[in-house]
């Protein structure tokens, strides 16, 4: 069952690259007590998500702060060593906290998952965006199949 707004995010891990290596970041206590901006892509590296999507991200991030966010987030079905390379190679450091789903639990709980094994990726998170305060959906944004309108940091800002 897709989550929907007004839910509470299901409990679950993600991992972040650390300069020590991957570290675990439970779900709960990173939205909890904050206003989150969290977005979904397919694939660290892929066309839109790298030409658009992150970077779109990236740009607006004094915006969106000045708006209310505390912490700006990025998700992918990949684990924290590619999704750090990737946040690195897009200047996310200190804009963008990149959030591996290595296993894709998240996008699995929250019931937004798609199929890209034509494409050789197996199970993925969709695109999406999310704004969450205190562990609370407030807006849900949910891309349809080839779509990148409503996700975007852009729309996320008419939101705020």
């Amino acid at each position: 069952m897709t989550i929907s707004k007004g839910d509470r995010l299901p409990t679950t891990t993600f991992t972040k690259m650390t300069e020590n290596g991957p570290e675990a970041v439970p779900s709960d206590d990173y939205f909890a007590g904050k206003t989150v901006a969290i977005f979904s892509v397919p694939g660290a590296f892929t066309p839109t998500c790298s030409a658009k999507h992150l970077p779109g991200f990236i740009e607006k991030a004094d915006a969106l702060k000045a708006k209310g966010v505390d912490e700006i987030a990025c998700t992918a079905v990949n684990d924290a060593f590619v999704m750090g390379a990737w946040g690195k190679s897009a200047g996310a450091e200190g804009k963008v906290t990149m959030l591996a789903d290595g296993n894709g639990d998240f996008a699995q709980a929250v019931g937004l998952t798609m199929d890209g094994s034509k494409f050789g990726l197996g199970t993925r998170g969709q695109r999406f965006s999310m704004i969450v305060k205190d562990g609370v959906i407030a807006e849900l944004n949910v891309e349809a199949p080839g779509d990148f309108k409503v996700s975007s940091a852009d729309h996320m800002l008419e939101q705020l």
